[in-house]
């Protein structure tokens, strides 16, 4: 399954543009550009899916470095400073990882 299944190009687009410049990130404002805050629990874990890299069931620190990347080739890597605040926002049990329902919770938050 392809991010653009789900999301369309032309919203991807707009959401990566506003955070081309380091230490941009926003991970509200991008998930309400991308579209994603709108779609439904089905929808959002079928992009924790594609999230999910390894496969593990979490969206770990490396792999929320490369968040960006699901959504174009092309797209840069989020910084440490807004990987560790993105997985402070979205870690709720304090495990260093993004589970499915945390992930769910920040998409709607």
């Amino acid at each position: 399954m392809a991010i653009t299944d789900i999301l369309s190009a032309k919203d991807i687009e707009s959401a990566l543009s506003s955070c081309q410049a380091a230490d941009s990130f926003n991970y509200k404002s991008f998930f309400s550009t991308v579209g994603l805050s709108s779609k439904t629990p089905d929808q959002i874990k079928k992009v924790f899916g594609i999230l999910d890299q390894d496969k593990s069931g979490f969206i770990e620190e490396e792999e929320l470095q490369l968040f960006l990347k699901n959504f174009s080739s092309s797209a840069r890597v989020l910084t440490s400073a807004e990987t560790k605040a993105f997985l402070a926002a979205g870690d709720t049990d304090g495990d260093g990882k993004i589970g499915v329902e945390e992930f769910q919770s920040l998409v709607k938050a």
